[in-house]
This record gives structure tokens, C-alpha cells and sequence, in this order.
């Protein structure tokens, strides 16, 4: 029996939203902006913070993210989990104040002394690791802005998995790592759904009465969440049989060979390009030039090996001046912190000796500002479909 395909078009799929057109009277219709827009605008703000530890400006670039999340996320599952990289992140700075506390690297005279903690002794082999001692000012205040500078770059991640669909993400990925991108969304998508799970549980617990607590309510929601987990399980395995992953296409044993080695040659190339770019007394060759080759074979290696793996996209993403814009405005940001264009490069990094407050330099201040402008170039998410609710009955007068 013949297969019948039935397309659908997106102009039949998507009717037109009632209202003025895009753009008429400053309008913008809502709809969902590509992933890889949002992962590049997060990446390029993460290197601009990985430039500077000028507490004012990390500051600021957790006030851009605030911003930017609360006027841009949607209200799925994962874009709630941006308190949690918050709480990470207060965690870090934490570990790192107490790490420098408690591994003491000694006071010099010019120190602000604030307290002594026991001292340990260590054996000979452990020679140049000292436990306990003196504490000064200068020490934590350094460990705590280290720490805000890595606080900051995890936050900069969480924003782009509370902003970005991770399975939609999923579609632009090559077909070579497609399976590799499948797994990780799984992952990702683990956490939301185990506490959607328990929070369906504990309503349906309130609502049977259930009052036992602690412990004892222990047994009633674990094994139901299990339950649910199992489940779900089974439907994703069924789902993605059905839909023929893992199955292979047609690709020769040469083939295989030459992207594997076309991936292992390219990944030896973007090695020997960050050395080169990392260390000024390298060749010029293992600089930029190392590095583009490795990403050409890369490229390479990954557009061989995705012919083995036959998928159809349904509905692509489209990419329009939205996008553009919201990845541009990240970009601009971090080449102006690299450029050192228009402000002094100590501003970004102010010493600690002598102790003062850090001044705010004006044009990477501006630049963090400008990745900011995402919150309103971002087109408006689509709100959730809610239930109509019925118009309320009238009775005529008699």
C-alpha cells in the first residue's frame, strides 16, 4: 500500500493572530527567539566577565541578567531554574572566602588584620600548604571577587538555559552529535520534570488528607515519583524508536576512519591554537592560523559525519534581525572589554593595595548595558494557552 504524505504548511499551521501586522503601530507579535541566539549572547557575556573582577561591573552584569530573564523567559519548566544557578553561585563565593580563610597565605605589613585561626601544623611532605593563621581584609576581599567573577560566569550559563528551549536547541545541532545532543537534553530536562513529579504528588496528597510528614511521608512520595519516572521513561523510548533513533544510515568503513581522523586532527589543532594564543612567546603559526585549521577540519569531520545520520526537521527556526540583534548585541559587548577602547585596562582589574573602593569605568559599564538591550530586541514569548472560560448564564426577564 503506497504512503500518503500529508504537509502542512506553516502558514496553515500558524493562522494569523488577529491585530495590526508586525510592526504596525510598534507592535510585535510573540513567538519563542532561536536558541542559538540566546547560547551566543550568554557565551559572548561570559567572556566579557572572564575579562574583568571589578566588583561593580560583575554587579552589574547580574543586574543585566535579571533584567533580561524576567522580561524574556517563558513559563516552561526549565525557565525557572535561574534562582537555583543564584544559589550556586552565592555557594562559590562562599567556598572561596572560606577556602582563602582557612589555606592562609600570610599578612604583609601594609595588611588590615582581622582575625587568627588555629594554626595546624603540616608534615614535610606537605611543605608550602599552611592551615589556619592570620586572616587579613585584602585576602578575603580578593577570594570573594575571584569568586563573583565565577559566581557570574555560571549565572551567564543558567540565563541561557532559563532563556533557550533545550530541545529546540537540539534541532540546529549536526548530525554527528545529534545522539550526543539527544542524551544531553535528557539530562537537562531530568531536574524540572522530577519536581513537577513531586509537586503533582504532594497536591494529590493534600487533597486525600494526607497529614503524615517528615520521614513517614517519605515512602508516599518517592515511590509515586519513581512510579512517574518509569513511566515516562518508557514513553520516551517508545517515542524515540518510533521516531528511528540510533539507526544508522549509509556510511563505509573508510568513511569512519576519515572522520575520526578529521575530528582527532582538528581537536589537535584548536589545542595548539589556544596555546598559542595563551602564551606570548609561541610561534605565530600556533596563534590564529593553528586555530582555524583545526576548526576547518572540525567542520570538516562533522559535515562527513552527520551523512550517517538521516533526520528531518520539522518547522526549522527561523532566523530574522531579532536574532541577530540579540546575538550582536553579546558579541559587541565582549570585543569592547577586549578592545580596551576608550578607558584605561587597570580599571577592569583595581588592585586591592591600597585599599579604596573600585571606580566604575564608564565605557565597559556602557558595553555591559548594551548586552542588556536584549531584554527589549528579544520579540515577547508566546504567552500559555489558557482554558476558555464560559460566559456566564443571564436569564430574560419573565
Amino acid at each position: 500500500m503506497p504512503r500518503t504524505t500529508v504537509t502542512t504548511s506553516a502558514k496553515a499551521a500558524n493562522p494569523p493572530a488577529s491585530g495590526p501586522a508586525p510592526g504596525a503601530g510598534g507592535r510585535r507579535l510573540p513567538r519563542t527567539l532561536h536558541p542559538v541566539a540566546w547560547w551566543i549572547w550568554a557565551l559572548a557575556l561570559a567572556t566579557a566577565v572572564s575579562r574583568t573582577n571589578n566588583p561593580l561591573l560583575l554587579f552589574l552584569v547580574l543586574a543585566v541578567l535579571g533584567y533580561v530573564i524576567t522580561m524574556r523567559r517563558t513559563e516552561a519548566p526549565w525557565a525557572r531554574g535561574f534562582k537555583y544557578y543564584l544559589y550556586l553561585a552565592l555557594t562559590v563565593v562562599t567556598i572561596r572566602v572560606l577556602f582563602r580563610a582557612v589555606f592562609a597565605t600570610g599578612i604583609t605589613p601594609r595588611d588590615h588584620f582581622l582575625f587568627s585561626l588555629p594554626h595546624i601544623p603540616t608534615p614535610d611532605w606537605y611543605a608550602g600548604i599552611q592551615l589556619g593563621g592570620p586572616v587579613s581584609l585584602e585576602a578575603l576581599l580578593s577570594a570573594a571577587t575571584d569568586g563573583l567573577r565565577l559566581a557570574c560566569m555560571l549565572c551567564c550559563i543558567g540565563a541561557a538555559n532559563t532563556l533557550a528551549n533545550p530541545k529546540r536547541a537540539l534541532r540546529v545541532l549536526p548530525g554527528a552529535l545529534y545522539e550526543l545532543g539527544v542524551a544531553v537534553t535528557v539530562s537537562i530536562s531530568v531536574a524540572p520534570q522530577l519536581v513537577a513529579s513531586v509537586q503533582r504528588v504532594h497536591r494529590a496528597r493534600r487533597l486525600r488528607a494526607g497529614r503524615t510528614r517528615g520521614l513517614r511521608a517519605l515512602r508516599g512520595i518517592v515511590v509515586p515519583v519513581l512510579e512517574d519516572a518509569l513511566e515516562r521513561s518508557l514513553r520516551l523510548a517508545a517515542a524515540m524508536d518510533s521516531r528511528g533513533y540510533g539507526r544508522a544510515g549509509t556510511a563505509t568503513r573508510r568513511s569512519r576512519r576519515l572522520t575520526g581522523a578529521l575530528m582527532l586532527l582538528g581537536m589537535c589543532g584548536l589545542c595548539a591554537g589556544a596555546y598559542g594564543l595563551l602564551d606570548a612567546t609561541a610561534p605565530k603559526l600556533l596563534g590564529l592560523p593553528a586555530m582555524a585549521v583545526g576548526a576547518s577540519l572540525c567542520f570538516a569531520g562533522l559535515r562527513l559525519g552527520g551523512r550517517r545520520i538521516t533526520r528531518t526537521t520539522y518547522r526549522p527556526d527561523p532566523w530574522r534581525a531579532a536574532e541577530w540583534a540579540v546575538a550582536g548585541c553579546g558579541v559587541l559587548s565582549a570585543v569592547l572589554l577586549f578592545t580596551n577602547a576608550g578607558f584605561n585596562a587597570a580599571e577592569l582589574n583595581p588592585s586591592i593595595y591600597p585599599l579604596s573602593w573600585p571606580t566604575l569605568p564608564l565605557v565597559p559599564a556602557a558595553a555591559i548595558l548594551l548586552a542588556g538591550t536584549a531584554g527589549f530586541l528579544a520579540p515577547p514569548p508566546t504567552a500559555p494557552a489558557r482554558p476558555a472560560v464560559p460566559a456566564p448564564r443571564t436569564e430574560e426577564p419573565k
